[in-house]
This record gives structure tokens, C-alpha cells and sequence, in this order.
């Protein structure tokens, strides 16, 4: 099992107090290997493991604890039976109809430390701020990075070069379970492809009462072929008329939201540099995990400048970046990242193969004047730096702290 100590570390400092810790992020993450990363911790600090309840809400065994009530009173009745604090772990927590009362109340009733997981954004809003405002602490949980993969791999083929765990990650993306099954190609397609499936149905078709699926899934693989390329509702409605079918912008809206609420997609929104204000219309999108776009779509290693730059974004985010398309007149620069007030600057791309391509993407950088880093990411092996702006192969933009 990976430690996945960049989660750890943000985590640690609240485990023990009575902010609810609450875990995001596609399912199938790794979220409730978190939740057993944070078991494993709290018993090496002297903690008593019987003192753990744990409930995974997509076991069958559990569907009699699906309302709040039920789930109430079954915890306050195991409550009872432990001495001292007591720790509670919940899986996939939407499962449970209310569920925002229920922790409320444990949080104001028993002494305890409460840690939930959830697959849908939609967890921490509405009725939850009600209830829960300012007393929980959100990490999402991202698939596999590059270095975890290379880690994991290591175990499978641990002969392989950097070089050749790079080749693999570009086809199966870093879903973590896919070391299970050794990451052999047709096994990998197979599971990633049923993981999407179970993402479309259950978490957006279901949770939303989606009636057109066919519309849906028409959107998701328009989405999906056009990662990293600024797109507006009304030209997927044209896209869509092309299909001969019919919609609205608002319900194209409404169904890619869906999409990012169960955290399939990402949407990045552009930001004008010199204006200083963020643009309302042609965002990006992103998919969670490229390795899903490969099984279900295809063309990863045909579209390779998309999936470069789609590994990169989930790079950035995993690394705790707010991340905007930056506009400087008619240039656009790929990531503009923010943390804390220090910036970033990254542009993708594929190959440096010429002089003109070198002048494109390092002269998108022209008229920033702040001396924050800029870096130009690619697949070359020889460094093109110049100007202040470094240039990276990709492999090794992934796997150094240098912009942390």
C-alpha cells in the first residue's frame, strides 16, 4: 500500500480535533485506502483500534443504515459499549439519506473524531453548510501522480525505465487499483471502462435523475476528445444540432456540471492577465484520470498534446494549485497557478520542433513582467531554457520539487 504522504501531511494536523475531515475525489481514488492510512497512524500514536467504528455505505450489509436515523442510533448504541474517544470512519457517506444531520449530531453528542468520504462535490454544499458550517475540512483525493505510479509500477516491472513507466502511465492513467491486476493492457481497458460506466450511472445519472442518458453520454465523449480546448455551451449545442439533436444551452450547462460534481471532469476557467479579471465564456475542461479517456475514448497517444497537457493540470491541482487559463492579448498561456499568493507559470507542449514552435511557446511569456517561474513542459530530452524561463521534460516536471 502507498503511504500517499502528500495527503497524509495535509491531514495530520487536524486528525485528533473535532473538525469533521471530509475526503473528495473520483471514485475509486483511493479514498478509503485514506481512511486506512489514517487508522494505521492513529494506532501507531497509542491509539485503541477497537475504538474504531467503520462503515463502508455501499456494502449490502449496510443498506438497513441508509436513513440518518437508522445510522444514528446503530453508532450511539456501539458508542456506548467504548471508553474514551471514538473514532468514526464512513464510506461513501451520500449514500445515507440526511447524512448531515446525523454527523451534525455526533459531533455535538459524543466525544469523537469523525472522517467521511464521498464521491460527488454536491457533499459540501447546501443543506451541509447548514449544518456543518465551518466545523469540516475538505482533501481531495486524487488518482495516482506520476511519482506514485512510477512507485507501484516499480513492484510489477521493476526493471522498467523511467522512460517506460512514463509510456505506460500515458495509456492507463494512475487509477490505483490497476496495479492489482499488474497493469496488463486488456484487464486495465476492461476495469477502467467499468469504472466509468459505474461513474456515469451511479453518480451522475442516478444522483442527478438524468433523463436523457443518450444526450449525456454524447456530451461526455464531445468532452473527452477535446480536453484542454476552450469550448462554450453554445458550441456544443451547435455540435449537438450537427447530431440532430436538439438542446439547450442551460441543460448542456447542467449535464457538464453533473460531470464535475462527480468529479469526472475539472473545468478551468480563463483569466485575463492584463485585465485582471476572470472570462465567463470558453472554459477548459480536464478528465480526472487520462487513463479512463484512453479505455472508453481512445486516441491518447494520437492526441498526445492533450494528454500531456491534461496530466499536467492534474499535476497541478494534486499539488494544492488554483489554476487558470491565462489570456495576455492574443497569446494564451496553457496554467496559471496560484498557491497562497505565489504564482507559477506552465505551458505544454508536445515537441520543441522547430524554432518557430520554440518562439510560439516561449513567446507566450512576452509581456509578463513579475518574476514568478515560467516553465515550458515537454517531451524533449535536451534543455531548451532561455530568457529566465526554464524549460522541462515532462517526466521531470512530474517527479521534482522544484515549483512546490
Amino acid at each position: 500500500m502507498i503511504k500517499r504522504e502528500m495527503y497524509m501531511k495535509r491531514i495530520r494536523p487536524f486528525i485528533g480535533n473535532d473538525l469533521i475531515k471530509v475526503m473528495t475525489g473520483i471514485r475509486r481514488a483511493g479514498k478509503s485506502v485514506m481512511l486506512e492510512l489514517i487508522q494505521e497512524e492513529l494506532i501507531a500514536s497509542g491509539i485503541d483500534g477497537d475504538n474504531f467504528i467503520c462503515i463502508n455505505f455501499e456494502d449490502l450489509r449496510n443498506v438497513h443504515l441508509l436513513n440518518a436515523m437508522a445510522l444514528h442510533e446503530e453508532i450511539l448504541k456501539r458508542a456506548e459499549q467504548l471508553k474514551g474517544k471514538v473514532y468514526l470512519f464512513f464510506d461513501e457517506i451520500q449514500e445515507v439519506e440526511d447524512w448531515e444531520k446525523c454527523i451534525n449530531s455526533f459531533r455535538v453528542s459524543l466525544d469523537c473524531d469523525i472522517y467521511i468520504t464521498g464521491s460527488n462535490a454536491k457533499l459540501l454544499s447546501g443543506e451541509l453548510v447548514t449544518y456543518l458550517g465551518g466545523r469540516y475540512v475538505e482533501f481531495v483525493i486524487y488518482p495516482f501522480s506520476f511519482l506514485e505510479f512510477l512507485e507501484l509500477y516499480h513492484t510489477v516491472n521493476f526493471t522498467a525505465s523511467v522512460q517506460e513507466c512514463f509510456q505506460k502511465y500515458l495509456l492507463v492513467g494512475g487509477m490505483p487499483y490497476l496495479s492489482n491486476i499488474r497493469y496488463e493492457e486488456e484487464p486495465s481497458k476492461q476495469y477502467l471502462s467499468d469504472l466509468f460506466n459505474s461513474v456515469q450511472l451511479k453518480d451522475i445519472v442516478k444522483r442527478n435523475k438524468v433523463r436523457d442518458v443518450d444526450l449525456l453520454e454524447r456530451l461526455i465523449a464531445y468532452v473527452m476528445a477535446n480536453v484542454g480546448t476552450t469550448f462554450s455551451a453554445s458550441s456544443l449545442v451547435k455540435f449537438l444540432k450537427n447530431e440532430h439533436r436538439t438542446t439547450s444551452t442551460d441543460t448542456v450547462l447542467n449535464y457538464i456540471k453533473y460531470c464535475c460534481d462527480s468529479y469526472l471532469f475539472y473545468q478551468v476557467k480563463r483569466e485575463d492577465l492584463q485585465g485582471k479579471q476572470i472570462l465567463t465564456t470558453n472554459e477548459k475542461y480536464y478528465i480526472a484520470d487520462h487513463g479512463i479517456r484512453e479505455a472508453v475514448f481512445g486516441g491518447n497517444m494520437r492526441d498526445i498534446n492533450l494528454v500531456l497537457e491534461n496530466i499536467v493540470y492534474m499535476e497541478l491541482v494534486r499539488r494544492g494549485y488554483s489554476v487558470t487559463v491565462g489570456k495576455t492579448g492574443t497569446k494564451e498561456i496553457d496554467f496559471v497557478c496560484d498557491k497562497r499568493g505565489e504564482k507559477v507559470y506552465v505551458q505544454v507542449a508536445y515537441l520543441l520542433a522547430d524554432e518557430s514552435t520554440v518562439n510560439r511557446e516561449f513567446g507566450v511569456y512576452d509581456t509578463i513582467r513579475d518574476n514568478f517561474p515560467k516553465y515550458v513542459v515537454t517531451m524533449d530530452e535536451i534543455d531548451m531554457s532561455r530568457n529566465g524561463i526554464k524549460h522541462r521534460n515532462i517526466r521531470d516536471f512530474l517527479t521534482t520539487d522544484e515549483w512546490i
